[in-house]
């Protein structure tokens, strides 16, 4: 377990601060790294590596040997809220206008609220669903993964041009991808219906209703002219917690509830940290200290909804599934998949070009082509050993579920902050508070998943979860987010600098209105 002791009042082996610091670190460290390549790809990392971390110390031998799971159904949660533009929102807490900083710290929280739930839903599910209905989720994401990837290499070369690329533009909003998830989630609940099925066509669905509510019919726009995705993802995330409590799965409603107040709290905090560090005068990258310090906050929301499910939740015994490559699938996804997208924006976006880290072209061809080249061997690689691990347990691989799972939490972890700081070669001083900040978090988080757990370490039982917890927690999300809001921007106004240039404005007459 995270945080709670045994019944008896002994300690519980791996119920320690340290298990909580851990999960607090793994999404602190994914955090400050996706501050770097952004959007939904690098949303996966913290996902992954907090779910991740959160089976690992959990004390359960079952979650243990869901930790591909756990892994990938992080990953895809934690990216949803990737879309939603929120810089001018942090610019608006960093004004001297009292509507514009409160309305900052308002959108900030509500953003990091609609991140965590969405992360802490899903994690959940990895945890409380049964093999057998992981399973089905594979299928349709496939689907809508290659449909996906299919509409990015379109515009990755050329295929679509500027042009037809601004006549698709609808508010800035992913809706052709949010459209081929509900044309696949429709086709797969009527081939093929399932729990996996119905709930991809909600959260499509409730995408599409929360902009054409919020955003065409109201008129509504949290920071323009940037692009309104967070309609579609307040749409998602009502649409996941009325799925949920109608299918009474209280464990993911617990989760999203919690991580998603934790979230809320992180983004906020972090902000504030970062107007106080503009008018402190110290010169640094006062940007990732938010990032950082909200994936430290948000990894503690995920350490306590998943300390209360650990000893409530039944014990799983082991799982014969009947499709085995879903959990091959998960690993390759998570080793190769995520850090592929994430580490090629290095010579992609430019960096190690515009660096001189790697030239233009060898031999005449470009070095985005030798990174892929380089890529498909590492992926050629890691595919041929699941293969061959399958038919004969690999040596190398621990045999214990902890030992595999910690295996894998490792090799994700330095593969990803390797990746990242050979994204900033030459080094410049000013990226130690991040990439300096990075490493040394890693080092201490690699001994903690390494050390503290022990095997075995059954949790005790307990009673179920109360029905009436998530009401008081949803009550508890709303007067914290509230409160939050209201507290920070009092104290935003006392110490914030006039002048700052990273001041916005929402309202009055220096408020930017594009739309």
């Amino acid at each position: 377990m995270l945080l709670s002791g045994s019944s008896t009042g002994a300690p519980v082996p791996g119920c320690r601060a340290a298990s909580v610091l851990a999960v607090a670190l793994a999404l602190s460290i994914g955090w400050g790294v996706r501050g770097n390549w952004g959007h939904e790809y690098g949303a996966m990392i913290p996902g992954a590596l907090s779910a991740l971390a959160a089976a690992i110390v959990s004390g359960r031998e079952d979650w243990r040997r869901r930790a591909p799971y756990f892994a990938f159904f992080g990953a895809l949660g934690w990216s949803f809220g990737g879309s939603i533009s929120y810089g001018l929102v942090l610019g608006y807490a960093h004004s001297d206008s009292p509507p514009d900083v409160l309305y900052g710290f308002a959108g900030t929280f509500l953003i990091g609220f609609l991140w965590g739930a969405m992360g802490g839903a899903a994690t959940a599910l990895a945890a409380s669903l049964e093999r057998r209905r992981l399973e089905e989720f594979f299928l349709p994401l496939l689907a809508i993964f290659a449909l996906w990837v299919a509409w990015d290499y379109l515009a990755l070369f050329g295929l679509l041009g500027p042009e037809e690329l601004a006549r698709l533009n609808w508010h800035g909003t992913d809706w052709v991808a949010a459209g081929v998830a509900l044309l696949v989630g429709a086709a797969a609940s009527l081939v093929a219906p399932s729990l996996a099925a119905s709930l991809i066509l909600h959260l499509a669905a409730g995408w599409w209703l929360g902009v054409l509510v919020l955003v065409e019919a109201l008129g509504l726009h949290l920071s323009p002219p940037r692009s309104d995705n967070w309609a579609g993802s307040l749409g998602m995330a009502a649409a996941l917690l009325a799925f949920l409590l109608r299918r009474k799965m209280a464990p993911a409603v617990i989760a999203a509830l919690a991580v998603g107040l934790f979230s809320g709290l992180g983004f906020a905090t972090g902000l504030l940290i970062r107007v106080a560090g503009h008018a402190s005068g110290i010169a640094t990258n006062w940007h990732s200290v938010l990032e950082q310090s909200f994936g430290f906050i948000a990894g503690l929301g995920v350490a306590a909804a998943m300390g209360y499910l650990a000893p409530r939740l039944p014990l799983a015994g082991p799982e014969a599934g009947a499709r085995w490559w879903t959990e091959a699938f998960s690993v390759f996804f998570v080793v190769v998949g995520i850090t592929y997208v994430n580490i090629v924006k290095n010579v992609l976006v430019d960096p190690w070009l515009s660096n001189r880290v790697v030239p233009e072209k060898m031999y005449g061809v470009p070095a985005f082509w030798w990174f892929n080249a380089a890529y498909l061997a590492l992926a050629a690689l890691v595919a041929a050993l699941i293969v061959a691990h399958r038919r004969r347990p690999l040596a190398a691989l621990p045999v214990s579920a902890l030992g595999r799972a910690q295996v894998l939490f490792v090799v994700f972890l330095w593969w990803i902050v390797i990746g990242n700081l050979s994204r900033y070669l030459p080094f410049p001083p000013v990226r130690l508070v991040t990439e300096g900040v990075i490493h040394l978090n890693a080092c201490l988080l690699t001994g903690l998943v390494l050390i503290r757990p022990r095997e075995p370490d059954e949790p005790p039982r307990r009673p179920g979860i109360a029905r009436t917890f998530a009401r008081k927690l949803a009550l508890g999300t709303l007067a914290a987010g509230l409160a939050a809001a209201l507290l920070y921007t009092a104290i935003a106004l006392r110490v914030a600098e006039p002048g700052d240039p990273a001041a916005r404005f929402r309202f009055g007459p220096q408020a930017v209105r594009n739309r």
